[in-house]
């Protein structure tokens, strides 16, 4: 699943991750991610940090707190690239933080790697 709140970051990764084959579901922000992944049961998230409504953190915190996703991983995609935003995913259970820009090949990489 893709978290985002910008349009075409959420167009380029679901585009990427269809033709490699990924069954993908798409989310704007952290409500409406939470409400996917309770009914899809995603392997792997990818998390935007700053969205409206509830942000990657709280988000993030949530999925942790479900005993039916805490096997999702969780890579936080955020332009927030200070070493307290990676010791805050950290401390909440991220699987993998990587920052914007990112190249698309590796986040597919990442997302292969953790459910391989």
């Amino acid at each position: 699943m893709i978290v985002d709140d910008e349009p075409n970051i959420l167009m380029s990764l679901e585009y990427a991750f269809k033709k490699k084959a990924f069954q993908v579901y798409v989310a704007r922000d952290g409500t409406e991610a939470l409400e996917i992944a309770d009914e899809y049961f995603p392997d792997v998230v990818l998390l935007d940090i700053m969205m409206p409504h509830l942000d990657g953190y709280e988000t993030l915190k949530r999925l942790r707190a479900n005993k039916k996703l805490s096997h999702t991983k969780v890579v936080f995609l955020s332009a927030k690239s200070k070493e307290a935003d990676l010791k805050k995913g950290l401390e909440l259970g991220v699987d993998s933080y990587e920052t914007k820009p990112f190249s698309i090949k590796r986040i597919i990489a990442k997302v292969e790697d953790l459910i391989s």
